[in-house]
């Protein structure tokens, strides 16, 4: 597929005078790579839990009935992953994530019924703010196989759509002003943090900083539980996210 119309996407979204031009864009380059589906959605949160408000969306009909009926959203492994990714993602990527999970066979369920709605495979675009994940594109249809290359700008036509239906509904100024964080780290968990990001072992930290590596643990442990991350390395990507470090 060539790449020329990726980049003459990208340039036609700016011209787009309405909401309806831009969605219609996206929707023309989806089929145009052979995804028959997509969706393109708002991130946020409210009172601590993510909220998801799809802007533009086209499904096989009767999956969301069935999506809904079944719960899978308890369990969806591409919302699940898209709160900690940090990058473009294809499906199988997040499935396999979540290979050990205690719900994996219910996820499997789950993919093998999207499939058999037409939902084969597809990609995730995650679209950041300077306050995080402010929302994403994604795409589904038969399996695709695209190129770094095609990946990399599918990944900036995610992002310019999205602030584009922003701009027309006077919304992007509101969501590029970024509040105070309200986590309030230690100067040493400020250091362990910064530490952790370089790439640096509890091991490591800990020689720096002479303390023993339980010591380290413990200021980690303190991190995540402010931040909400699930490992050191979900910690590490909420604290750039919400400019913690950088």
């Amino acid at each position: 597929m060539a790449i020329n119309s990726l980049v003459e996407v990208l340039v036609l979204i700016d011209e787009c005078r309405t909401g309806e031009q831009v969605i219609r864009q996206v929707e023309d380059l989806s089929r145009k790579y052979g995804f028959d589906y997509h969706a393109l959605a708002l991130n946020s949160r409210s009172g601590g839990d993510p909220v998801e408000t799809v802007l533009a969306s086209r499904w096989p009909d009767r999956w969301l009935e069935a999506y809904a009926s079944r719960k899978y959203g308890l369990i969806d492994p591409l919302k699940r992953f898209l709160i900690q990714a940090q990058r473009a993602f294809r499906w199988r990527d997040a499935l396999f994530a979540y290979r050990n999970d205690p719900h994996r066979k219910r996820m499997d369920r789950m993919m093998v019924e999207a499939g058999n709605f037409g939902l084969a495979d597809g990609y995730v675009f995650p679209v950041f703010g300077r306050g995080g994940l402010m929302g994403n594109l994604l795409l589904s249809g038969q399996v695709v196989d695209l190129s770094p290359a095609e990946i990399a700008l599918f990944d900036a036509v995610a992002k310019k759509a999205l602030w584009r239906l922003l701009e027309l509904q006077g919304q992007a100024a509101d969501l590029e002003w970024v509040p105070t964080p309200v986590v309030h780290l230690t100067r040493r968990e400020m250091e362990v943090l910064n530490f952790l990001a370089g790439g640096m072992t509890s091991n490591e930290i800990s020689k720096i900083l002479q303390i023993s590596n339980h010591t380290v643990d413990w200021y980690m442990n303190g991190i995540q539980d402010k931040l909400g991350a699930r490992n050191r390395q979900h910690a590490v990507a909420i604290a750039f996210r919400q400019g913690l470090i950088s």
